[in-house]
């Protein structure tokens, strides 16, 4: 059996389909903060926090997991400037509860949602795993803090793990049933399409004076199924043996495509439907590197990953067809 934390939200409810098709028998616990009931429509929802100890521990004493995958945390960047407090609560002394409880009752499989935040602005790119991680705000630090532990829960207590640090997820579930629902918004895919269907009035793009061949930043697109298939040979990797210790993998597809490209494709999906998208302009963002780039080789060639839609259009299509099931329902 698989504990699946954060079962709920957009990445962990993708995941927990993929494992139920694979066969595995998953668990679900989510406190519904960002997540939702009906995304948890595959395998066993509990809801709880990673705070109870004493949830945690009746449900490692009830059940023989095999492994966890930990999804819940909080990730807005801006909201971390501003309340740090939550960040280094919930995303770090939550998930220690987590590691404490697995390693008292010897589950040593655990699979990792990071972050590209950790290496902070870029020093070249793509961006492998020997790049510097210098996080430059608490959400980025806040994931690099559990990945430190990782490393010292692996030699002290076995605890074999799988950090994955995600670039930009994206997309939605191919048969329509699972897809973006965040509330606030912030990612640029549902907020274009947005636009697109009529839930929101326009798109902004921030900043045109970027060194890219447009103006525009530039960010690498992975799908999330594609996401999710890394998660799952992560899992096969750990529990073969083929992976131990605290190994940590990037996760991209390795080419970028700035907001404008982005746009561009989007304005052409919908304008087949009748459609247009309304953009306004504005200023830059403190802190938004021009480039953000993975290198994923390492993810390739020791997990045998390969994304299979990887093509802007097929990632546009999939999230467009849940937003406008998204906007029917609003």
């Amino acid at each position: 059996m698989i504990l699946v934390i954060g079962g709920a939200g957009y990445i962990g409810s993708h995941m927990v389909k993929q494992l139920i098709n694979a066969g595995h028998h998953v668990l679900v616990l989510d406190n519904l903060s960002t997540g939702f009931c009906e995304l948890a429509r595959h395998g066993h929802l509990v809801v709880g926090d990673l705070a109870d100890t004493a949830l945690l521990e009746r449900l490692f004493r009830e059940n023989a997991f095999d492994a966890v995958m930990h999804f819940a945390a909080c990730s807005l960047v801006g909201e971390s400037v501003a309340d740090p407090a939550k960040y280094y609560r919930n995303n770090v002394s939550n998930t220690l509860n987590l590691l404490d409880v697995m390693v008292r009752h010897d589950v040593h499989h655990f699979i990792f949602s990071s972050t590209a935040a950790t290496f902070g602005e870029p020093e070249y790119t793509p961006i492998d795993e020997s790049h510097p991680q210098k996080p430059i705000n608490p959400y980025g630090a806040s994931k690099l803090m559990v990945e430190r532990a990782l490393q010292d829960y692996a030699t002290a207590y076995g605890l074999n793990s799988v950090s994955l640090r995600y670039f930009n997820a994206c997309g939605a579930d191919p048969e329509g049933e699972l897809g973006e629902c965040h509330d606030p918004e912030t990612h640029l895919i549902p907020l274009i399409l947005q636009a697109a269907s009529g839930r929101r009035e326009s798109i902004t793009v921030f900043g045109r004076d970027y060194p890219t061949e447009d103006g525009t930043c530039i960010r690498d697109y992975i799908h999330i199924e594609d996401l999710c298939a890394a998660h799952a040979l992560a899992l096969e990797a750990l529990v073969s043996g083929k992976v131990s210790g605290a190994a940590a993998y990037n996760l991209g597809n390795g080419n970028g495509f700035s907001v404008q490209q982005v746009i561009d494709a989007a304005k052409s999906l919908v304008a087949e439907e009748g459609r247009g998208i309304h953009v306004e302009e504005g200023e830059r963002r403190a802190g938004d590197p021009a480039v953000l780039v993975a290198d994923a080789k390492r993810a390739k060639n020791e997990l045998g990953w390969t994304p299979q839609y990887a093509d802007l259009p097929t990632i546009l299509k999939h999230a467009w067809e849940w937003e406008k099931h998204l906007a029917k329902l609003s």
